[in-house]
């Protein structure tokens, strides 16, 4: 007896995926193409002195600080915090790494104490996000409102310059063919990784960001793995910081860091965390990064304002908020359904 074959049911369609990471890479091609479009010879690469020169490289270059602050923030976000102060903290950073040159310190000091200083930062936050149970919204907003005037508190209300080739270095030099921003921020996402996937802490954020009740009733520590977070952003804001006083050779307090900490905010979620908590990958986070920095590159390209990339932005928040929204979903699946 033949068997009738096999007729695909609404069950069977539609139930093919990408498999994970492949809607950014994807995003990540069409940004570059549309650049392409605009720019010519926008994958030029050619090397001088070195180094690598092109647009794709100065992409990876530009793309390092905002994808530091995206590395910590994956982390916050994951247990189903904020963190809106990582601006203000570059700023900070800035304000001491450049202070300290002035002063004449030695650049592994300065290194050092901008570090802590982010260090200190976030364990603030933490402090009063994990400890005092302030909304994360609301605690970190303080720090992101007064961290300015404690940068210019640092620099007196000053733009301060410096001319030191040593630390300058780690904001334009080169190593092994790229820019240096990008290999410290390969080197300290590596870390983070290798911290969170081969720790227990990863499987610690994750379980805070499902269901803190349940997390602490399995006996993980609520309070100390979300400081933790907190600090690891901390710190890699004041990495971001340092590298932008370093590339500049100076210190704004009041455009250090300027609005980053949206940008970071969307590159996670471009990179799928979701704003409630839960799983996350740093990875596709960097690639979020790296598609901002595309856009913006893009636009720069095209001739627009500069001010038209705030509005992209809000647009693509907007997209990626309505698919990650329940309702949205359910809507979508009731049309397919019907």
């Amino acid at each position: 007896m033949l068997e009738s074959p096999v007729t695909p049911t609404r069950a069977t369609r539609g139930t093919f995926r990408l498999p994970p990471g492949m809607p950014q890479l994807i995003a990540l091609l069409l940004v570059l193409l549309v650049d392409s479009l605009v720019a010519t010879n926008f994958f030029a690469i050619h090397l001088q002195d070195g180094r690598l020169f092109g647009s794709p490289i100065d992409i990876l270059n530009r793309a390092a600080p905002v994808a530091l602050l995206a590395v910590g923030m994956t982390l916050v976000i994951a247990t189903g915090g904020i963190d809106l102060s990582v601006g203000a903290v570059m700023a900070i950073a800035g304000a001491t790494a450049a202070t300290l040159t002035v002063a004449g310190h030695s650049v592994p000091f300065i290194i050092l104490v901008t570090v802590a200083s982010g260090l200190a930062c976030g364990l603030w936050n933490g402090i009063l996000v994990a400890l005092l149970r302030i909304q994360p919204f609301v605690a970190t907003l303080i720090l992101m409102v007064a961290g300015r005037g404690i940068a210019q508190l640092i620099t007196q209300g000053q733009i301060v310059t410096f001319n030191n080739d040593s630390l300058g270095w780690f904001g334009n030099g080169a190593l092994w063919l790229l820019p240096v921003p990008v290999w410290i921020t390969i080197a300290v996402a590596l870390l983070v990784w290798l911290l969170v996937r081969k720790t227990a802490l990863g499987l610690f954020i994750e379980a805070v960001g499902i269901n803190l009740r349940a997390a602490r009733n399995a006996g993980v520590n609520g309070w100390l793995v979300v400081m933790s977070t907190y600090a690891i952003s901390g710190i890699c804001a004041a990495v971001a910081g340092l590298i932008v006083a370093a590339d500049i050779r100076g210190a704004d307090a009041n455009n250090a860091g300027l609005w980053l900490e949206l940008d970071a905010i969307l590159a996670v979620v471009i990179g799928g965390a979701s704003l409630m908590g839960g799983r996350f990958n740093i990875l596709l986070s960097l690639i979020g990064a790296l598609i901002i920095q595309a856009m913006n590159t893009g636009i720069l390209l095209s001739g627009f304002p500069p001010e038209l990339n705030q509005v992209v932005k809000a647009v693509v928040v907007m997209c990626v908020l309505l698919l990650q929204s329940p309702r949205f979903i359910a809507m979508f699946k009731r049309r397919r359904a019907s």
